[in-house]
Formats: C-alpha cells, structure tokens, sequence
C-alpha cells in the first residue's frame, strides 16, 4: 500500500508573522479572510513583495493555514514564491514583512526589490 505524502506548504509562516497578520486581522475595518501575499513589477531590480487584506479567496489562489492564520497567494506570484518563509521585524532600521525566499538570485541595494 502506497501512502501519499503531504504537499510541502507554498510558504511558511514564522510565528512573529502570524501574531502580526491577528493583529491586523482585528484591526481590519471590513471581514476579512486573511492576508494575501503577491509580488509586483517595481523597483530598480524589477519585484517587489505586497501584502493586503483578503476578504474573500480568488480562483487559483494557494491557500497557507498556519499558526491559526490564512494567508492567500496571488497565483501570479505562486511560482516566486515557492519555498520561502514568512516573517515579521520590528527593529531600529525597518519594521514590517520581510520574506526569505529561496528563488531569489538577487536584491537591490535598498533591499525593497528582487529578482529571480
């Protein structure tokens, strides 16, 4: 008998990334479903990550429930973003969501942009 594995999450989630998403999932001044995570053409090395409110799932997007939170991935950013890992900062020099992401072969000098 043959057992099938379980799919590898798109993205993972660290657990300062998904208090950040309750947080602003309580915050939020409309229902909510979650937060959706994309990548955009912008910046001087041509990506750059984007996250929003999702009030409701679009078609083809991947689902990530995690850490009692649901994160939604734009499915033009699916194949950007295979693998990578979720986190949140807070420090002296930046505060917000930043991504490890394994696809990545470069970033600009201000760090805002990538390229694969």
């Amino acid at each position: 008998m043959t057992t099938l594995k379980e799919r590898p999450k798109a993205l993972t989630i660290t657990d300062a990334a998904a208090e950040r998403v309750k947080r602003l999932m309580a915050k939020a001044d409309k229902p909510i479903i979650g937060l959706r995570v994309g990548v955009r053409s912008r910046g001087c090395s041509g990506m750059s990550y984007f996250v929003e409110y999702a009030e409701e799932k679009k078609r083809f997007e991947e689902v990530v429930e995690d850490k009692g939170v649901t994160i939604l991935i734009d499915p033009a950013a699916t194949m950007f973003l295979l693998g990578s890992e979720m986190d949140y900062v807070e420090d002296k020099f930046q505060t917000g969501f930043t991504f490890k992401n394994p696809n990545e072969k470069g970033r600009c000098g201000c760090g805002e942009s990538f390229h694969v």
